[in-house]
């Protein structure tokens, strides 16, 4: 990154970690077609601006979710440099551990070794600016959840998932603490009402919110009798050979009545 001389002139060469525009659209483009299961993340997608290359409206459990998860398989094609793109991969993989929900004590301490290693790759290429209280805290979070446990139990999110219902419930800005007093004591009461009341739908008795309990369907094989219910707005899509022979390989290999033939 030091200034290289051409000519007559002094350029200052891109940084190692740099994207070019290329790369940030596929990366965008990647972020814009990912999918998660229920309830895993927001709808990422709807964040993401693949023109413009930018991403907004991102809430704190996303940034949680882009970098434990999905930083690992972004940057594997789309980083120019290895040694970086090694470095935050490891960085990721720390925090996909350290937030399991079962944690094994041997993991822990061979993270907690080899996070003073990481930290010393990260330090070869990004800005000493970057390095700051907050990305030295790693150092001491494998020894924390040695001695606390699983991070479940002690992280944000569960509170933040709080107030924010809390928020949602005021009605009178001057008296913020007696709208959330009044509308706890109204749903507590609903709660306990609801409890007594049988052949009405509550929350406690409705269906699930992936309930898949539909409309069954008489056919004749098994694989097309499922029970289900449409999402969203019905689309005709024209099938490839490609993907019209995966779909019969797939009808094949699990349905119960060609397995018996077969047997």
């Amino acid at each position: 990154m030091h200034p290289q001389k051409k000519g007559n002139k002094l350029e200052l060469p891109l940084a190692p970690y740099t994207l070019s525009h290329k790369q940030k659209q596929e990366l965008c483009k990647f972020l814009k077609d990912v999918k998660v299961p229920d309830g895993f993340s927001s709808n990422i997608s709807r964040c993401v601006n693949v023109k413009e290359c930018k991403m907004s409206g991102l809430k704190s459990h996303d940034h949680h979710i882009l970098f434990q998860r999905l930083l690992s398989l972004m940057i594997r094609s789309s980083m120019p440099s290895k040694e970086v793109s090694e470095a935050l991969i490891e960085l990721s993989l720390f925090f996909n551990v350290l937030c399991a929900r079962a944690l094994k004590m041997e993991d822990l301490e061979t993270i907690k070794a080899q996070m003073p290693i990481t930290l010393s790759k990260l330090e070869r290429w990004f800005p000493l600016a970057c390095f700051n209280i907050m990305l030295h805290l790693p150092i001491h979070l494998a020894e924390e959840a040695i001695i606390g446990g699983p991070v479940q139990f002690r992280w944000m999110y569960s509170g933040e998932r709080a107030l924010y219902t809390r928020k949602s419930q005021v009605c009178n800005r001057s008296c913020p603490e007696g709208s959330m007093a009044e509308a706890y004591i109204v749903e507590e009461c609903m709660t306990l009402c609801s409890r007594y009341l049988h052949g009405i739908q509550t929350k406690f008795n409705g269906p699930g919110r992936n309930y898949n309990g539909g409309i069954v369907r008489d056919k004749s094989l098994s694989i097309f009798s499922h029970p289900g219910r449409p999402i969203g707005a019905a689309k005709i899509c024209d099938l490839d050979v490609h993907e019209r022979e995966q779909a019969h390989f797939y009808a094949l290999m699990n349905c119960p009545e060609v397995l018996c033939l077969q047997q």
